[in-house]
């Protein structure tokens, strides 16, 4: 009986070897594509359902005012049973909201200035030199609540 197998031959070893490296690269880069597509893809869907959640907050932030408009309405009509002016209760009323609004722009005006004073540009220091650590914690230490 004679062997049919043949002998391997050196050339045609390396390349198949040589074409398996480079089949391997090709799909390599074709998985990591198409994972990269898919991340895409997914975070494409993730957004849409985050944009539909923020609409649905700015929703409830309308109807949350429009609520209040009604609470102040219903103060006033109130106030005005007890008063013999319905103007003088809407007067009494609005006076009352904008000192509740003054009172909470004071503290934000306070509390953005105690936060951002050590950025800002003071005269005479030059804006070239950062505070040092003890200036810093001076200038905040009266900013604590």
């Amino acid at each position: 009986m004679s062997d049919t197998s043949k002998p391997a031959e050196p050339g045609r070893d390396e390349e198949s070897v040589g074409e398996l490296v480079k089949q391997a690269s090709e799909q390599t880069a074709k998985l990591v594509r198409s994972e990269i597509r898919l991340a895409q893809l997914e975070l494409q869907q993730k957004a849409k359902h985050a944009s539909i959640g923020v609409g649905l907050f700015g929703g409830a932030g309308v109807v949350a005012l429009l609520g209040v408009g009604a609470i102040v309405a219903m103060a006033i009509l109130l106030l005005a049973t007890a008063l013999d002016h319905d103007w003088l209760a809407a007067l009494i009323v609005a006076v009352a909201l904008f000192a509740v609004a003054g009172v909470m722009a004071l503290a934000g005006k306070k509390r953005t200035y105690c936060r951002f004073r050590g950025s800002f540009h003071r005269p005479g220091s030059g804006g070239q030199s950062p505070p040092s650590v003890s200036m810093a914690r001076a200038m905040t230490a009266s900013c604590e609540w």
